[in-house]
């Protein structure tokens, strides 16, 4: 099909081309179609988190607060004061300590839905050094079964290929996908998407000097109907540069006679917008189960207060990731020597769960019926050695 207001001239034939076998099944219009950003791991980090106050805070906050959480480990004997397993993690590599890989790996887990560490071995096989790697730079590369056998990681136009045994990736739950996971950030896609667009629309504002704008209404002075074409232009150059920008703010205007000034101001639509953003804020730490109380968000009374808000966020945030992530290092890292090791968070060491704690620690003290190592169970805490030795 050919249209004409695409011909250059009037006359001639159109020149042969080759069409497109999909051209016929292409819809020519866009109309009404909402623009989402991409949802591949780079751009929703870029929207999400390298743009986004909100998705920024949330990952930061996760990250910080559960890779700062002291780590033990114990087996069902006795709990280690030193071990290989505690020194890697004390100490993973040259250039990190603990806090830094953690807080790298849970900020994978939380922008992509995969963490992946690697361990570098010595001679005899044992884990010397251990580097977490970016999640949008390896593939998973499965077998014959399904099962993974290998990770190839590429940068730029290099790759390199690790067998299975040598990555610990750590995959949150994906409904859809067997070898990669899905993150917070996917989840919170298009309130992401929301509130990004409320942030131009009123950096935009604020650059018409933080006001809708008003219309110039032309009277027909002279007794002329329509304002000259000359004059249109010469106005419209005049308003560009001399009243537009935050620097022109208040800047009182001049107008020639039969022009009058006619200010607009904010639609309910308009009023509306800032709730709008505030409700995709609110989204957004929800899918990362922060309380937005914890944000600084305003207009939120889920919690009573933010003592009550920061609990809830270590009890039903912090703490499940870092069980789940520390029990996978711990299996990962214990699988050399054979050992059945258990790493976890020291819950007597949180200070958000210190009420909590003290609350359980009194109600098994009071327990008579139960012996002492039921008790330690209950606790967390591995058999003493009396009983151990029954």
């Amino acid at each position: 099909m050919v249209f004409d207001f695409l011909r250059r001239g009037t006359g001639g034939e159109v020149p042969e081309s080759k069409a497109s076998a999909a051209g016929p099944v292409v819809a020519w219009h866009g109309s009404g179609r909402v623009a989402w950003s991409a949802r591949d791991t780079v751009s929703l980090t870029r929207t999400g988190f390298s743009s986004n106050p909100v998705g920024f805070r949330s990952v930061k906050l996760i990250a910080e607060a559960a890779a700062a959480l002291p780590l033990v480990l114990q087996d069902h004997e006795q709990r280690f004061d030193s071990h290989p397993v505690l020194d890697l993690v004390r100490r993973p590599n040259a250039a990190q300590g603990r806090a830094e890989l953690m807080e790298a790996l849970y900020s994978q887990l939380l922008l992509s839905g995969d963490a992946y560490v690697e361990a570098v071995r010595g001679d005899n096989g044992t884990p010397l050094e251990l580097h977490v790697l970016r999640s949008d730079r390896m593939r998973v590369v499965p077998g014959a079964d399904g099962w993974p056998v290998g990770y190839e990681y590429s940068v730029g136009a290099k790759k390199h290929r690790f067998d299975a045994d040598g990555i610990c990736h750590i995959r949150s739950f994906h409904p859809q996908d067997d070898h990669y996971g899905f993150s917070p950030m996917q989840a919170a896609a298009m309130a992401v998407d929301v509130h990004n667009a409320a942030s131009r629309w009123s950096k935009s504002l604020l650059d018409n000097a933080a006001r809708p704008s008003g219309a110039l209404v032309w009277k027909g002075g002279d007794g002329q109907g329509v304002m000259a074409e000359d004059q249109f232009r010469r106005l419209s150059d005049e308003i560009e540069a001399n009243y537009r920008g935050a620097r022109n703010a208040g800047r009182p205007m001049v107008l020639e006679g039969g022009l009058d000034w006619k200010p607009m101001g904010f639609s309910p639509s308009d009023m509306e917008f800032q709730k709008t953003k505030e409700a995709a804020a609110r989204e957004i730490a929800l899918a990362f189960g922060v309380p937005p109380m914890l944000l600084g968000i305003a207009g939120d009374a889920t919690y009573s207060n933010y003592q009550e808000a920061n609990r809830a966020f270590y009890r039903l945030t912090v703490l499940p990731l870092v069980t789940r992530v520390a029990a996978a290092l711990a299996d990962w890292l214990a699988g050399c020597s054979g050992e059945v090791l258990d790493l976890k968070p020291d819950l007597d060491q949180v200070p958000a769960l210190a009420a909590e704690r003290d609350a359980q620690w009194a109600r098994v003290t009071r327990a008579d019926f139960l012996s002492d190592g039921e008790k330690r169970a209950l606790l967390g805490l591995p058999a003493a050695e009396s009983d151990a030795d029954d």
